[in-house]
């Protein structure tokens, strides 16, 4: 909206200049959303402890320490998503078609997982509806947003799958193109879904992702700085930092209350939106194998709960004494806090090398 505005009276009061400016407009971003999650923040978990009562259901075969978080609330993914929509719309230039998208994948994710948080709460279990409905329902929306990207580009690039180090070796995917940004999208939501089983343990690594593809999105959407960096330019993809910005400060402002003690859960509606959100800056930005590699701490839960069914089925035989893996450390003794922090640090150093890719062409 006041992209718009510094557009339509840019002439009557030149100091509205400022608004056309991304990096501005992107610190703004995060500043309101954070505010919004700050003031808001609170009348939303009320509002959530009463009508939900007993809270998110705790699995009976976690580790005990969870039992005494019995009775929290969830879908705090409502107050993050309220501040990034919100901060997003005032902010962001709505003529972009890849701000519609990302925010299409983030709201479309975040409506499946809100179905799926409502559904364990209801039924006090910690099953939510089919996996395979929810799969197809995920699969759906991100094929839209890819193939809404593929058409916005320019072809071939736009179908291309791109490769970090190397400049000029792309491989044109034509119409698979959909199907494997699909994966990705779809991936991205349900590895950082898997991730949040602490408190704070998802969040500040989605703030490091988002921070990291805010950078990505910004450099690649601007011609001049791309060119130097002997990165691939794809044109209008610097308004998605805009709405990195508003993830990250609406995340500061969840983290506030996601604390130890937590006040509230982020829950499916939280985690699977923000993944998808991280998968689909990565398509859009022509990034996705960076994101395995900025993204390298949700690639390793996955990744863990994937070899722990495949090998309790194949053998008998589990690989970790509990997956996701984060508690297979808490069953091996350490806390909560140590757990949360060393993950912390695993993702800023998956951050740096990833960002590192930038550069080394």
């Amino acid at each position: 909206m006041f992209y718009y505005l510094s557009q339509e009276f840019v002439g009557d009061l030149a100091a509205l200049n400022i608004f056309r400016y991304i990096t501005f407009r992107t610190v703004a971003a995060l500043v309101t959303s954070a505010i919004f999650v700050f003031i808001f923040g609170p009348k939303i978990i009320s509002s959530l402890r009463v009508r939900q009562g007993k809270g998110q259901p705790i699995r009976a075969d976690g580790p005990e320490t969870h039992f005494a978080k019995a009775g929290t609330p969830t879908m705090g993914g409502l107050m993050i998503l309220s501040g990034v929509v919100v901060s997003s719309l005032l902010w962001a230039n709505l003529g972009s078609v890849y701000v519609w998208v990302v925010l299409m994948v983030t709201l479309g994710f975040g409506a499946i997982g809100f179905y799926d948080d409502f559904l364990k709460v209801t039924k006090a279990s910690h099953k939510g509806f089919s996996g395979r409905v929810r799969l197809a329902l995920e699969f759906l929306i991100a094929a839209i947003a890819c193939f809404a990207i593929m058409n916005n580009g320019q072809a071939p690039f736009s179908s291309s799958l791109t490769f970090p180090f190397f400049k000029d070796w792309i491989i044109d995917l034509g119409f698979f193109f959909v199907v494997f940004g699909s994966v990705v999208i779809v991936g991205a939501g349900n590895a950082v879904n898997l991730t949040d089983g602490l408190d704070g343990l998802a969040i500040v690594p989605v703030m490091i992702a988002a921070a990291s593809f805010g950078l990505i999105a910004y450099l690649s959407g601007n011609f001049v700085f791309s060119e130097y960096l002997q990165i691939h330019y794809v044109q209008g993809t610097g308004e998605i930092a805009v709405i990195c910005g508003a993830i990250i400060g609406a995340g500061l402002g969840f983290l506030w209350f996601n604390a130890p003690p937590a006040a509230i859960f982020m829950g499916d509606t939280g985690s699977l939106a923000l993944g998808g959100m991280i998968g689909a800056t990565a398509v859009a930005t022509k990034h996705e194998i960076v994101l395995a590699i900025i993204g390298g701490l949700f690639v390793m839960e996955a990744m863990s709960v994937i070899i722990q069914v495949a090998s309790f089925k194949l053998t008998g035989k589990r690989v970790f004494r509990m997956a996701p893996i984060h508690h297979h450390f808490e069953k091996k003794g350490w806390t909560e806090s140590q757990v949360v922090i060393r993950f912390w640090i695993i993702a800023v150093l998956l951050a740096l090398a990833g960002l590192a890719t930038l550069k080394l062409r």
